[in-house]
């Protein structure tokens, strides 16, 4: 098949990044795959889409966006049409529905016959789901969602996609994000001794939405609570960092804290072994790749009870724990439980690797080329 894949940004990002997932899935399932960026974009990220076999068309070469909804339009009318008539595709998949609803419409105006599109957030963004459901009912061939709660928020009810899934009798699915191919799964099990310092971490952007305002005071609060000997490692970088750091140089635990800035996606792998319990304190998250990550590498995830983090982390209490968004106290009582009960951590630590791999990059390429044979 030609399949033409569509999305906004080819920036550093898990939109981006999944999307990557996707390329790579198709291109190895024997099909001729061209990416088509609207707007911004990195010369990195283009070549990863390069040398995972896909041409890569970019509309504004600058990354500037046009402004206004008429020249926009316009834009995309022009730049979509010559993506069509050079690809021919059989299919069309959009992702992001941020302006993803103009290019399906586009699309469809074009004669595109099948068009799938991604959706990689809740429906809570969205002031109104009649275009959804528009879109739905009259123009996408099928709708995929990277998480039940996802699928189930938008359409009211959800499915994962199987082998069994017929695309007809249902046009709307979920399939979960995969393990991205730099985070190996851990082959051996983690170490919990009781002369070893427990790292509390975080591998995040250190914005607000992230709950990083939350990690110095929940901190704090555990360390001062707990006779264990615990750091803090902070992976990542963003408008909250410098507020952090003076925070952190202000505090009684201030050698305890380690920045370690941004890391490539091969020095992942390293950041996530340093870290023994890994904290993902959102206020909003669309899948949580990071608690996937940090568990494929035997972290123990405590994270906030939003978006797709209870989904991928599983059974409350067997590979990691939730609790309420925003809850500072919460955050570091779970945590001075944990810190307390060694055993606990070992097997939370196993389980967390074995709930991993069941988010594999080769189950999530049979689903989608068996969604693809599909159509």
């Amino acid at each position: 098949m030609r399949i033409l894949i569509s999305i906004p940004c080819l920036l550093i990002g898990g939109t981006e990044v999944q999307t990557l997932q996707l390329v790579r899935a198709l291109v190895g399932g024997g099909h001729e795959v061209t990416t088509v960026c609207y707007f911004e974009h990195t010369e990195s990220m283009v070549r990863q889409y390069e040398a995972a076999g896909s041409k890569v068309v970019l509309l504004s070469s600058d990354g500037v966006r046009p402004k206004g909804i008429f020249r926009t339009i316009d834009f995309l009318w022009k730049g979509l049409r010559r993506a069509v008539k050079d690809v021919k595709p059989d299919v069309v998949h959009v992702q992001y529905m941020a302006p993803g609803a103009l290019p399906i419409f586009i699309y469809k105006l074009l004669g595109a016959k099948n068009i799938i599109a991604t959706l990689h957030t809740a429906a809570d963004i969205y002031p109104n789901l009649r275009l959804i459901h528009f879109l739905q009912q009259h123009v996408g061939r099928a709708f995929l969602c990277i998480t039940e709660i996802a699928e189930r928020s938008f359409f009211g009810s959800s499915e994962l996609f199987s082998e069994k899934s017929i695309v007809g009798k249902r046009n709307h699915f979920t399939i979960h994000n995969a393990l991205p191919p730099h985070i190996p799964l851990r082959s051996e099990p983690r170490e919990f001794s009781e002369g070893k310092p427990i790292t509390i971490g975080v591998v995040s952007r250190l914005e607000r939405i992230k709950g990083m305002d939350l990690v110095l005071p929940a901190f704090q609060q555990l360390a001062a609570n707990t006779e264990r000997e615990v750091r803090l490692l902070v992976v990542g970088d963003g408008s909250l960092r410098q507020q952090m750091e003076e925070g952190a140089k202000a505090s009684p635990f201030a050698d305890r804290i380690t920045f370690m800035g941004r890391q490539a996606p091969d020095e992942l792998p390293a950041a996530y072994d340093a870290i023994d319990v890994l904290w993902m304190p959102s206020r909003s998250e669309g899948f949580g790749l990071s608690a996937l990550e940090g568990m494929a590498r035997g972290c123990v995830v405590v994270a906030s009870d939003v978006g797709g983090l209870p989904e991928v982390i599983g059974k409350d209490g067997t590979s990691g724990i939730t609790v309420t968004s925003g809850n500072v106290t919460a955050l570091a009582d779970v945590s001075c439980g944990l810190l307390q009960d060694l055993t606990l951590l070992r097997s939370m630590s196993a389980c967390a690797i074995k709930r991993a791999e069941t988010f594999s990059f080769e189950r999530y390429a049979l689903l989608h080329n068996r969604l693809y044979e599909g159509l």
